[in-house]
């Protein structure tokens, strides 16, 4: 499956996005999606996933700020960023994972910044 991130650009603080990852086939039988995130000069960090299709876990730093969903009618990984902050400029990548590979999305990057 080839995932194609989008919806990333420059928001002021407080202000929103919503991201878009688009699988290029069904993602219905990948039991994990999710978000991760890199800024310059630090380590990848979770932000949000869905484990077995139903459990949804997120990053302690964007916990009640963002919302992840998962449309396997339409192929589709979407992350709600609502309040964002100055420390949230990162690239963001999706995935989908099986029990025995992991998919990774080109990143999209966003910028919170006045």
């Amino acid at each position: 499956v080839q995932l194609q991130a989008s919806g990333g650009g420059t928001v002021q603080p407080g202000g929103c996005l919503r991201l878009y990852c688009t699988a290029s086939r069904s993602i219905s039988s990948y039991n994990g999606v999710g978000w991760y995130r890199q800024a310059p000069g630090k380590q990848r960090e979770l932000v949000a996933r869905i484990a077995n299709r139903i459990y949804e876990m997120y990053g302690d730093s964007v916990r009640g700020r963002f919302t992840i969903s998962r449309d396997t009618a339409k192929n589709l990984v979407s992350l709600q960023m609502n309040s964002l902050k100055p420390e949230d400029t990162a690239a963001y990548f999706c995935y989908v994972e099986s029990t025995t590979q992991t998919y990774w999305g080109q990143g999209t990057e966003v910028t919170v910044s006045s």
